[in-house]
């Protein structure tokens, strides 16, 4: 091709987007992407399903990114709403449906359409795509930037858009390349740390829970002090590790943060969060004065897995549960009302980014104009996506950041 006016490195969902984007406002876009194929992690999201965006509205949407990431992510996510990312996507051929949980899915199931259809609005728009193109380096070289790639070849433009990928799933390509080039600016990285991935637990107990998966828990985690760092009411998985499902996993970033001190957190679930402290003691006390009063685990408002009621039991001190309920002094109905509002699961960490859906850390948001993704003091220069120090729940918020970032550096980066 002509010489480029716009390199994008990345070939994933937020470097297909800008690159199609670029390319349709006019400009000479060459995408690079050191793997074989396009958007990698995207076929392998969502259960190959790919949850592409949330039913939420741009300011519910964003909200999820906690603060700064919401002061952060207002402007892309009223530029690229999660009604438009479906607007789009309908348009090259993929209609998409809602789901439970605010999620949103392609209608075919198939997270290959989601890719194919990136692809191809990329390479109908006019952008030239280089796979196996390994990015080594960036620099700034006069009015120019230059992507260096693997073989001694020097690609030059005066504008360069970064959106790598960060370390999450790292058998898909994304093994953190970017944050190297990013300390080599001399630009503030914050250490990545895998989220959105399951936790690890050093009891044995939690893994005799294996394949239980209460639907409607809401998980409280708490730091060394006490303090409450987050809550998600989202489904639980016990698994052979420790907790899986989305309540769990929204709270790993802050627990792979901890490193070693992981284990000084507290986990606790509230296993029946529609039912509040005082009329679980009621619903036990009427049970309590029932002639042939019936077992603990058949007077709960809602009945829970038995092997979890026996776990919740232990942990008010109450053996296995398998009591009467007008057997239960009135101490140990306050102990079991305590375990099922909070019960604790002890935590020691996450399985690493070989399991994380993507990656907490990156560029901090104060190096980047949140308006056009430009890297501030350096012009031509942007970065977004998930090399960014943002990331939010599981629900396709991630992907919507991705698009909308990506809309917002293409935009810019074409009318310069």
């Amino acid at each position: 091709m002509t010489d480029p006016e716009i390199v994008v490195v990345g070939a994933g969902a937020a470097g297909l987007w800008a690159a199609a984007r670029a390319a349709r406002l006019g400009r000479r876009v060459l995408l690079l992407e050191k793997t074989p194929r396009t958007g990698t992690k995207v076929l392998a999201s969502g259960g190959t399903r790919c949850n592409l965006t949330t039913t939420l509205d741009d300011a519910g949407a964003a909200r999820l990114f906690g603060r700064e990431g919401e002061r952060f992510l207002r402007t892309a996510f009223r530029a690229l709403p999660p009604l438009e990312v479906r607007r789009r996507f309908e348009e090259w051929g993929v209609p998409t449906d809602e789901a439970p949980l605010e999620k949103v899915f392609p209608r075919s199931g198939r997270a290959r359409d989601v890719r194919d259809a990136l692809e191809r609005e990329a390479r109908e728009a006019g952008v030239t795509i280089e796979l196996g193109a390994a990015v080594e380096g960036v620099e700034r070289a006069g009015a120019e930037w230059v992507a260096r790639v693997a073989g001694g070849r020097a690609v030059r433009a005066p504008r360069l858009l970064l959106c790598p990928g960060g370390r999450s799933y790292p058998r898909t390509g994304t093994t953190g390349d970017g944050y190297r080039w990013l300390r080599a600016l001399g630009l503030p990285v914050v250490d990545p740390v895998p989220a959105l991935v399951p936790l690890t637990s050093p009891a044995g107990w939690v893994r005799d829970l294996a394949g239980i998966a209460p639907q409607d828990v809401e998980a409280r985690l708490y730091d060394p002090d006490r303090r409450l760092v987050a809550r998600r009411r989202r489904p639980v998985v016990f698994t052979h590790h420790g907790l899986s499902g989305p309540g769990a996993m929204d709270l790993s970033g802050p627990l792979a943060r901890a490193g070693t001190r992981a284990w000084e957190f507290t986990l606790l679930l509230d296993l029946l969060p529609d039912v509040p402290a005082d009329a679980l003691r009621e619903a036990l006390l009427r049970a309590h004065a029932l002639p042939g009063a019936p077992r603990l685990a058949n007077a709960l408002p809602s009945p829970l897995p038995r092997r979890l009621f026996e776990a919740v039991a232990r942990a008010a001190g109450l053996g296995n549960g398998d009591l009467r309920a007008n057997a239960l002094p009135r101490e140990g109905r306050h102990r079991l009302v305590e375990a099922l509002k909070g019960f604790p699961v002890p935590v020691d960490g996450t399985l690493g980014f070989d399991h994380a859906e993507v990656t907490a850390g990156g560029l901090d948001l104060a190096a980047v104009d949140p308006g056009s993704m430009r890297v501030r003091g350096m012009p031509g220069l942007y970065v977004f996506g998930e090399l960014l120090d943002q990331d939010g729940p599981i629900g396709g918020l991630n992907f919507q950041s991705a698009f909308a970032t990506a809309e917002l550096a293409a935009r810019d980066a074409a009318a310069q």
